[in-house]
C-alpha cells in the first residue's frame, strides 16, 4: 500500500493539475511530490501543505487564491473528508473518519510486520559502526555509534534491504604494540616485579585486571615473553569484552573486519601502487603523500610515515575499496565528529581507486556528554559504556541515544534515566504498552470477543488523533531511512503513547452498557499495541506486557 504522504500529495497535485487544465492556474511543471506537516491549529485538519505559499512568487498569485484554486479542483477520494485554507495561504487537510477507522483491522490483520515497507527489496546495505580499537572498553560515545548504527540496520530492513551490520577492528599500527608492551607491564607488576609504564602506553585500570588475571592463569610464565604475546591477550580479551557490552544492547554484528588482514592480502600495497600509478602518490620527506588537491580535496595528505609506517588514512582508502568489492548497493559509515576532516580523503581515494563511490554514506554524530549525579567509574578514569548499562539499563540507554539527531550534541540526563514514572520517555512509552497488554487481558477474561467489531463508532477527537498517529509509522520509516535519521522513530513512538494515554483519560475502553463502542474500542488498542510494539522492536526496546 502506498505510503499516505504519497496518496496525501498525489490528491493535492491532482487538485493542481485540475486546476491548469481548467484555467485557474497557469501552466507549470509540477513537482514529484509534496512535503505535508500538521496544522497549527488542529481545527484546521489533519495535514497541511505550504505549496500555494512556494508556488505565489513563481506564478504571480496570491498564496490564498492560489490554496483556494487546488481546494476547489481537489478530486473526490475515500481518504479525505473535507479541506481548508488558512492564512498566509496553506492548503489543510482532515482524514475520512471512515478511512481512518478502516485501517485499523489493516494493522491488525498484519501484525508484526505493520510498516513493512519492500520499496528496496533485493537491495543489500552494509552499515559499519562502533568500529572502536580493540585497545579498552567501549565508551559511552561508541555507544552512541553503536545505537544508531543498530537502529538504522533494523531500519533499512524494515523497507526492503538485506543489511550487514559490520565492525572494524583496527588491530594494526604502533596502537597494538603499545597495547602489548602496556599490559607487559601489568602483568609484571602483578608479579610484583618493578615495571613502569611509559607516557604514552595505555593506562587504564582495565589492564590492571587483565594482568592480574594473566597471574592468576598462568603464573610466571609468561614473564619472558614480549609485547607481541601481550598484545595478542590484550587484544582477544578486550574484544570479546566489547561484543559482550555490545550484546547487552541487544547489538550483534555480522561481520567482524580485521584491519591486519588488509595487510597480509596486500590490499594496502595495492592503493599504494595503484595511486603512484595515476601520479596521485608522491615521495617527499622520506614519506609517501597522497595528492588530494589533484582531485579537488584540500591539502595532499601523508599516507605512509617516513617511518614506513601507514597513517589511519591509507588502511581506511584500502578497506572502503574492499567494500567496493563486495558489490553492496549502498555502504553506510557511522563514525563520530572526530572522522569528519578524514572521511573526505578517503571517499576521494576511493574515487582514485576506480570505485562507484556515490554508494557510500556517512552517518555522523557528534559526542555524548553525561550530566547528573556522579557515576562510579568502575572502568578507571572514564564513564565506560558498561557502567552506564548498569546504572540505568539497557532500554533506556538505547532511547535516550537516539533522542536526538545524529549531528546534535547529546547530553544524557543520568537522573531522568533514573526515573521510574512519566517524566522518564522510556517508561512512559513503555507503560503505554503495557496498560494496554492489561486491558486487553481484562476484556478476554471479561468474556469480550474482538472479531466483528463495527469499527465507525470511533469519532472521538481522541480516537481519530491515536488513530491518525498511528498509521505514521510507515511514513516515519521511510523518511528516517531516507534521511538516515533513526531519532525520528523515538519521536513517532512518544506521540503515540502521548496519544494512547489521552485517549485513555478521555474515552472508557470497557463498557458494559455499549458493548459495541466497546468491542470498537479494544481493536483501536490492539492495532496501537502492534504499533509500539513494532516501533520498539525496531529501536531493539523491549515491550513489556506488564510494569
Amino acid at each position: 500500500m502506498p505510503l499516505l504522504s504519497t496518496q496525501l500529495s498525489e490528491i493535492v497535485l491532482a487538485g493542481v493539475s485540475a486546476a491548469q487544465q481548467d484555467g485557474a492556474l497557469p501552466s507549470f511543471e509540477l513537482p514529484e511530490q509534496i512535503h505535508l506537516t500538521r496544522p497549527k491549529r488542529r481545527e484546521w485538519g489533519d495535514y497541511s501543505s505550504a505549496l500555494p505559499l512556494q508556488l505565489a512568487k513563481r506564478i504571480g498569485h496570491s498564496p490564498v487564491d492560489i490554496a483556494n484554486h487546488i481546494q476547489d479542483h481537489l478530486p473526490k477520494s475515500q481518504i479525505l473528508a473535507h479541506s481548508t485554507v488558512s492564512e498566509p495561504g496553506f492548503l489543510n487537510v482532515t482524514l475520512s473518519s471512515d478511512w481512518l477507522c478502516s485501517q485499523v483491522s489493516r494493522v491488525i490483520n498484519a501484525g508484526s510486520s505493520f510498516a513493512d515497507l519492500k520499496l528496496y527489496s533485493n537491495k543489500s546495505a552494509q552499515v559499519e559502526f562502533v568500529s572502536a580499537n580493540p585497545t579498552g572498553p567501549l565508551t559511552v560515545g561508541h555507544g552512541r555509534g553503536g545505537v544508531l548504527g543498530d537502529t538504522l540496520s533494523n531500519l533499512l530492513g524494515a523497507v526492503g534491504y538485506q543489511v550487514t551490520r559490520e565492525f572494524y577492528y583496527n588491530n594494526a599500527g604502533q596502537q597494538m604494540r603499545k597495547l602489548g608492551e602496556s599490559l607487559r607491564v601489568r602483568y609484571l607488576q602483578s608479579l610484583g616485579i618493578t615495571a613502569q609504564l611509559l607516557e604514552d602506553h595505555y593506562q587504564g585500570e582495565y589492564l590492571m585486571s587483565l594482568g592480574a588475571e594473566l597471574v592468576e592463569h598462568h603464573s610466571d610464565s609468561l614473564s619472558e615473553e614480549d609485547w607481541e604475546t601481550f598484545k595478542d591477550l590484550a587484544e582477544e580479551d578486550i574484544a570479546a569484552k566489547q561484543h559482550s557490552t555490545l550484546s547487552r544492547l541487544n547489538i550483534v554484528m555480522d561481520v567482524l573486519f580485521n584491519e591486519q588482514s588488509l595487510y597480509e592480502d596486500g590490499s594496502i600495497d595495492k592503493v599504494v601502487d595503484k595511486l603512484r600509478q595515476k601520479k596521485l602518490a608522491y615521495d617527499k620527506d622520506g614519506a609517501v603523500w597522497f595528492a588530494v588537491n589533484n582531485l579537488g580535496g584540500s591539502d595532499d595528505r601523508v599516507i605512509v610515515k617516513s617511518t614506513g609506517e601507514p597513517t589511519y588514512r591509507l588502511p581506511d582508502i584500502a578497506y572502503h575499496c574492499n567494500k567496493m568489492e563486495r558489490k553492496f548497493d549502498l555502504v553506510i559509515d557511522v563514525m563520530g565528529a572526530d572522522h569528519k576532516d578524514s572521511f573526505p580523503d578517503v571517499i576521494l581515494g576511493v574515487k582514485a581507486m576506480g570505485y562507484e563511490f556515490d554508494r557510500i554514506k556517512l552517518l555522523m554524530h557528534q559526542f555524548v556528554n553525561i550530566k547528573g549525579e556522579r557515576m562510579s567509574k568502575r572502568s578507571g578514569n572514564f564513564i565506560s559504556l558498561d557502567d552506564l548499562i548498569d546504572e540505568v539499563g539497557a532500554d533506556v540507554v538505547r532511547f535516550f541515544m537516539l533522542m536526538r539527531a545524529s549531528e546534535s550534541h547529546l547530553e544524557f540526563d543520568i537522573d531522568l534515566a533514573r526515573e521510574q514514572s512519566d517524566k522518564n520517555p522510556v517508561y512512559y512509552v513503555q507503560y503505554a504498552h503495557a496498560r494496554i497488554c492489561s486491558i486487553l487481558e481484562k476484556a478476554t477474561l471479561a468474556g469480550f470477543s474482538f472479531k466483528d467489531a463495527k469499527m465507525d463508532g470511533l469519532v472521538h477527537p481522541s480516537e481519530r488523533l491515536l488513530m491518525r498517529n498511528l498509521l505514521e509509522l510507515s511514513d516515519t520509516i521511510d523518511r528516517a531511512v531516507r534521511e538516515m535519521a533513526p531519532h525520528y522513530l523515538t519521536t513517532y513512538v512518544r506521540d503515540l503513547a502521548s496519544s494512547f494515554h489521552t485517549f485513555y483519560g478521555d474515552c472508557r475502553v470497557l463498557d458494559d452498557d455499549n458493548v459495541t463502542l466497546t468491542l470498537a474500542r479494544l481493536n483501536l488498542i490492539r492495532a496501537v499495541r502492534i504499533g509500539l510494539a513494532r516501533a520498539l522492536n525496531l529501536l531493539g526496546i523491549s515491550a513489556p506486557e506488564s510494569m
